[in-house]
């Protein structure tokens, strides 16, 4: 216990900057994903507080992640609209959140978390930058005070048919000048902070930059209240934190599973969908989170597909939405100067803390003030020098990268992600290709040699056919040929036919002497 607690200096103020970023990203995240026309039952924003909740201090005990941070997780919104709208019950989706965190703890007992180890860096790094570029992007609208769309949202493409350039064109167009003076003192707080001389000051040193943003935030609205009343930030620009009124109304915002919907087989298809995206998602982050860790340790990825399981049956048993392990977070944590795993738990008392005893008073922080705390996320993730590094990598890791960052800011990150997995994929066919056997002779080259040496590597498989024919085919008329197999492990069978075919068939038409060694036909 004691070891727990040992780098409380550095994790109890992170655990406070992750509070200050996690509260409106749960309530944004929770209006977007209750917001389906035509359901009964559906809970008030408290629903994306519950996962934050338990994803700090319920997954926080038991993942085996340093600094990552689980909450509720925009990437999901899609998939949850649809479940309750399919099921036509927001109990009954609470169901299909039980059953999805039973998949992961399955998953991860089965070992299914090895596949967080075959995502290529470059994707992982085009991610980030994609993520960091999202903020920004999307919280230029807030900072200006204009807030059409929901705190958190990452989608290009918006429910009112805008979209993410266009939002901030409307934003420059209706903007709220108290919003913008809060941002713009804001963001100057964060970057004089952030300088080496004030970091050496104890004072500073403890007490997180964004605590001091939120503290003037609110101190700048209540001057304009009383002196400016044309320059107010109104309530809807406000953090809007449901308020209990008593106990048994607190325990009202809790809601039970409808078992009822264990005999609707559509259950079971929400149930995989949510567990198959939010697994993904979650490993997506630890890799990511693992990257950005000035430590760099090795998350234990079958345990936080455990972690993550478990959190997901604690929060669809008491009437919240799933989550996943959630990079923005995780990287308010890291960049906070967490130490360990106690700045995420401690971040999960406070939600539940602050939402029993003060939401009045952490509904006078501007949104403005949020806003400028996640632009400086977002500037810190997607540095000029990343794309910079990359490019110098060369295209083989610069394509992927780009390609990631571009179809997530155009479509979104699942989509970037798999965009940027194809293009990687592709290099990785186009090296495997070239480079599982080895020629003394290139193609331009054997018309005067007349002679040709192949030495095939320990794995040939049926990607390899392809290189070997178009070198084979390229061959003269009465030249030499010998296929060396003796390095060979495995070799696949369309290729062994193929080597078969060409020595049986199409070296006698072309004259074509062929010797091939240690190659069974």
């Amino acid at each position: 216990m004691q070891s727990f607690f040992k780098n409380w200096k550095q994790d109890i103020p992170a655990g406070l900057v992750v509070f200050l970023v996690a509260l409106p990203l749960c309530l944004g995240i929770g209006l977007a994903s209750t917001n389906v026309e035509g359901i009964d039952g559906l809970p008030n924003l408290f629903a994306g507080l519950i996962p934050g909740i338990v994803g700090g201090v319920v997954v926080g005990a038991f993942s085996g992640s340093r600094l990552g941070v689980s909450g509720p997780a925009a990437g999901l919104i899609a998939v949850v609209t649809a479940a309750i709208a399919g099921l036509g019950s927001y109990q009954g989706f609470l169901l299909v959140v039980v059953l999805s965190g039973v998949i992961q703890v399955v998953a991860g007992y089965l070992k299914a978390g090895v596949i967080g180890n075959y995502f290529p860096s470059s994707v992982i790094k085009g991610m980030l930058a994609a993520i960091g570029i999202t903020l920004i992007l999307k919280e230029i609208p807030h900072a200006f005070g204009y807030d059409k769309d929901f705190f958190g949202d990452d989608r290009f493409l918006q429910p009112d048919g805008h979209n993410t350039f266009t939002e901030i064109w409307y934003a420059f167009d209706s903007f709220q000048v108290g919003s913008i003076i809060i941002s713009l003192l804001s963001l100057a707080i964060l970057i004089l902070l952030e300088q080496p001389r004030f970091k050496k000051i104890k004072f500073f040193k403890y007490l997180p930059p964004a605590l001091f943003v939120v503290i003037l935030g609110v101190g700048i609205n209540a001057f304009f209240i009383t002196s400016m009343p044309n320059l107010v930030v109104t309530e809807k620009h406000l953090v809007q934190l449901p308020v209990a009124e008593s106990f048994g109304s607190f325990v009202s915002f809790f809601s039970l599973p409808d078992w009822s919907f264990f005999a609707n087989p559509n259950t079971y298809i929400y149930a995989f969908s949510l567990a198959l995206i939010g697994s993904l998602e979650t490993l997506l982050s630890v890799e990511a989170t693992d990257k950005l860790d000035p430590i760099r340790p090795i998350t234990p990825t079958n345990q936080e597909l455990k972690a993550q399981g478990i959190g997901n049956i604690v929060s669809g048993m008491i009437g919240g939405l799933p989550m996943t392990q959630v990079i923005v977070r995780s990287t308010a944590n890291i960049a906070s100067g967490a130490e360990s795993k106690l700045s995420t738990i401690f971040q999960g008392v406070l939600l539940i803390l602050s939402i029993a005893f003060i939401p009045q008073i952490l509904n006078l922080i501007p949104l403005a003030s949020l806003a400028a705390i996640l632009l400086m996320i977002g500037y810190k993730l997607t540095r000029v020098e990343l794309f910079t590094n990359m490019y110098k990598l060369g295209w083989q890791q610069f394509l992927p990268f780009a390609g990631t960052i571009i179809a997530g800011l155009l479509i979104d990150l699942l989509n970037g992600i798999g965009i940027g997995m194809a293009i990687a994929i592709f290099f990785i066919l186009k090296n495997n290709y070239q480079n599982n056997f080895m020629a003394n002779a290139e193609k331009k080259d054997l018309e005067n040699t007349g002679s040709l040496t192949i030495v095939l590597s320990e794995e040939v498989s049926f990607l390899n056919k392809g290189g070997i024919a178009d070198m084979l085919e390229a061959m003269q008329p009465n030249s030499r040929v010998t296929i060396d197999g003796s390095k060979c492990k495995s070799i696949d069978y369309d290729v062994l036919e193929y080597l078969n075919e060409f020595s049986s068939f199409t070296s006698k038409n072309k004259n074509i002497k062929v010797e091939l060694i240690n190659i069974n036909k």
